[in-house]
């Protein structure tokens, strides 16, 4: 498990405001995902992210005063990264059977393009009080996105609220997506096609 560790305020030492600095910190957080991913919290570093990125240890630090900072924004381009695919799979009127497709493939994917890196930032990176805004407000949206599957596709009204359908929900997608991420067997067609169906039993039974 992940430690945590008492530091307070944003991540960045400064926001990009022109293109080529976003560039610069899309590049930072891209090789910074790579090492940690293949080396663990104990062999990241920022010199060794400066340097696959191709910049200087000093243009990293304009950005990331410590790699602590540097990992936090790893972790929030994460949590962006899922609410986007649950913004995507809730998007439309879609059947249960689409939508539960739709946002399983889409959590697979989310995890799927640096499963190493899932398993450090579940495992071993260090978290930072900082954040505790910043996840606040990711779990509301994500349960929030939850919530209007459960409202939307249940059977009936009796039984549990949304709210507790939709925490036990996620709760159950989480677990599967994070084993496999640890695993590696996110890529399963059994994996997904099962998932898929638990979604579907599940609420079609909700009641």
């Amino acid at each position: 498990m992940s430690t945590r560790i008492g530091k307070s305020g944003a991540p960045m030492r400064k926001e990009p405001s022109q293109a080529r600095s976003r560039a610069t910190v899309d590049a930072i957080l891209e090789a910074g995902a790579r090492i940690l991913g293949d080396r663990g919290w104990a062999g990241f570093t920022t010199n060794a992210v400066a340097a696959v990125a191709g910049i200087s240890i000093g243009s990293l630090y304009q950005y990331f005063p410590d790699k602590l900072s540097l990992v936090e924004a790893i972790r929030r381009r994460h949590f962006d990264d899922v609410l986007a695919v649950m913004r995507k799979a809730m998007a439309g009127d879609l059947p249960l059977q689409q939508r539960a497709e739709a946002l399983v493939e889409g959590m697979i994917d989310a995890h799927n393009i640096n499963p190493e890196l899932h398993r450090v930032l579940l495992d071993e990176a260090p978290g930072y009080d900082g954040s505790r805004l910043a996840h606040d407000a990711f779990l509301a949206e994500y349960q929030g996105h939850y919530r209007d599957f459960v409202a939307a596709h249940r059977s009936g009204r009796k039984g549990p609220g949304d709210d507790v359908l939709a925490q036990l929900l996620s709760g159950a997608v989480e677990g599967v997506i994070h084993s496999a991420a640890r695993k590696r067997t996110l890529g399963s067609p059994e994996l997904k096609q099962e998932l898929a169906r638990m979604i579907c039993s599940y609420l079609r039974n909700a009641d």
